[in-house]
């Protein structure tokens, strides 16, 4: 069983926690790189944004349906960084998942890496009775994952992975304020609709509640 050292930041910039993560990302890479070996370091950052929208490097900037005077009305900003995927959404009520550790010592991959992302993810949502699945040719766990029309996205994901070690992680939509998405195509996508746990089960979940299942279920996974 891995012993994640879990960091709960409550709420902070978006800037601000990825230069943090930069400089785990650092720490951990020159730990690698001074000892010779897999570094044993590894930091899971938990946290909240205030409104902000990214955009993935491979990412299409026309999927950001707002700009200039209407992200300010809207108190978002948006930063292009250095993960995979497209354009996201985070916000207050969204739990943020930044893992930044050194995939060599836990023998596995990038796509294994992955996949185990998603497996627990869908173990915690399952708590709250939802069924969460992987919709083919699309990123992140989805709700009705096999339906052309009701599939809704309820966790994004989008990693970076420089010599084995990650960053950026995972979002998902806890007590989201669902209305910000209107203003993106999500992770591309325009066709299919998002989602919270909050909207699926028409009642506010306690953060820290969630918080806790999502460290169970990585340190079985991991």
């Amino acid at each position: 069983m891995a012993q994640f050292n879990y960091i709960d930041l409550g709420i902070k910039d978006y800037k601000e926690c990825w230069d943090f993560q930069e400089e785990l990302l650092k720490d951990v890479s020159d730990d690698k790189r001074s000892s010779g070996q897999p570094s044993e370091k590894n930091h899971f950052l938990l946290v909240e944004h205030p409104h902000v929208y990214t955009l993935g490097k491979s990412g299409d900037e026309k999927n950001l349906l707002a700009h200039g005077d209407l992200l300010k009305k809207i108190n978002a900003t948006f930063y292009k960084i250095n993960r995979g995927g497209d354009i996201t959404y985070h916000g207050p009520g969204q739990l943020v998942g930044y893992p930044i550790l050194d995939l060599e010592n836990y023998k596995i991959g990038v796509r294994e890496y992955i996949e185990k992302m998603e497996d627990a993810i869908i173990e915690t949502i399952a708590e709250y009775g939802l069924s969460g699945g992987r919709k083919n040719g699309a990123t992140g766990i989805w709700l009705d994952f096999k339906h052309k029309v009701r599939a809704r996205k309820i966790c994004a994901i989008g990693v970076r992975v420089s010599r084995f070690v990650t960053m950026h992680g995972f979002a998902l939509n806890v007590n989201t304020d669902m209305r910000y998405f209107n203003y993106i195509n999500p992770c591309g996508f325009a066709t299919y609709g998002v989602t919270s746990i909050q909207q699926e089960l028409g009642k506010e979940i306690l953060m820290d509640e969630v918080k806790n299942l999502i460290m169970e279920k990585f340190n079985k996974f991991y």
